[in-house]
């Protein structure tokens, strides 16, 4: 969570209760939740209101898809190579004593 582990949340569980006290504690928690809930419910109608606007198209979409890092990881991870791209063979090994290919246009 958050890129947190155990000893992390408890260390912050524990300053939490030294800095404002066992009594205050639950009713910060009960704000917390309340404020996570407030801007789920507005990030949510914030793409519904654009939906509305744009059309259908954005229906589907999750809010995870218009990450860049997202898009880079799926594109890189999920599709190896575009179906139109021609495959190009690779160049043979070069025996000892051959000459590389030269390009005289490239110098």
């Amino acid at each position: 969570m958050f890129g947190m582990g155990w000893a992390e949340i408890g260390v912050v569980v524990v300053v939490a209760m030294v800095v404002f006290g066992p009594e205050r504690l639950p009713e910060l928690a009960r704000q917390a939740g309340r404020f996570v809930r407030t801007i789920r419910q507005m990030a949510e109608n914030a793409k519904n209101d654009l939906g509305k606007e744009i059309g259908h198209d954005l229906s589907g979409v999750n809010l995870r898809d218009l990450d860049p890092r997202e898009a880079v990881r799926r594109t890189l991870l999920d599709d190896p190579a575009p179906a139109s791209a021609p495959a190009r063979p690779s160049p043979a090994a070069l025996r000892p004593g051959d000459r590389p290919p030269f390009d005289p246009e490239a110098t």
